[in-house]
């Protein structure tokens, strides 16, 4: 039975190091030769890789060279410190990205693709050979590069929040609670079957109405908190979370 929030324990390691890729670390370095602000960048960027491979896949690119586009481009933004173009008043990380990509595809590729992969630069450890197994499942719809990324970057934000969650219950000794709650945090909360879970879990109904109200709280905890990784600052929290589920939604 849940006897609490999973929360409520010592922080696992990985929500631990949640703090430290905060867009604020990286943003504040400026263009200061910070590690620790490109250490931060690398792993927002490892975070949030797919998006930019299916807008350089929907931009007609084919599958080799998307990933070596997105490779190279990474790699170049990490070492050469493109941070002090960014408004530090308006830096939202997935406006940053695309901005910084679609400079990369009209005045950088032409140079980068004559050189091997990487180009001598430090690659970030992207899964890009799981990329066109994740774009073949593209719906094959009418949208835009812009939109495509747009909406990635909304269900891969969603991801990340929903994998940190079960980082929580995997630390707790709770994972199989997690697997068995997970659906609730976007079913009817009327529909669902509470009891029927109960009698599985050997928890009473009301039991499960709270642990699954605690999942849902918690839930939306992490997303805020997600979101404020890649924003400058709180005020912009919750602009970002409208225009995300608006992007969903649309």
């Amino acid at each position: 039975m849940i006897d609490g929030d999973p929360n409520q324990d010592s922080a696992p390691p990985g929500a631990r190091e949640f703090a430290t890729t905060r867009w604020t670390v990286v943003l504040s370095a400026g263009r200061s030769d910070s590690t620790h602000a490109r250490d931060a960048l690398a792993k927002l960027c490892q975070a949030y890789w797919y998006p930019l491979y299916a807008y350089v896949r929907r931009q007609g690119h084919g599958p080799h060279d998307a990933q070596d586009l997105t490779q190279e481009f990474f790699a170049r933004l990490i070492e050469k410190n493109y941070l002090g173009d960014v408004n530090r008043e308006k830096g939202r990380f997935r406006s940053f990205l695309l901005a910084s990509l679609k400079h990369f595809l009209a005045n950088e590729w032409d140079k980068a693709r004559a050189l091997k992969r990487g180009g001598g630069h430090t690659i970030i450890p992207l899964e890009v050979d799981t990329a066109e197994t994740r774009y073949s499942l593209e719906p094959p719809d009418p949208l835009s590069a812009d939109k495509i990324f747009e909406r990635r970057w909304a269900l891969t934000l969603l991801e990340q929040v929903l994998a940190h969650l079960r980082e929580e219950f995997v630390f707790s000794g709770k994972v199989a609670l997690f697997e068995e709650f997970k659906g609730c945090l976007t079913g009817d909360r009327d529909s669902l079957p509470y009891s029927e879970m109960g009698r599985k879990l050997g928890m009473s109904e009301g039991a499960v109405k709270v642990a699954v109200h605690r999942l849902r709280q918690r839930y939306r905890e992490l997303l805020r908190a997600e979101i404020a990784n890649t924003v400058a600052g709180p005020n912009e929290v919750d602009e970002e979370l409208r225009y995300l589920f608006s992007v969903l939604a649309g």
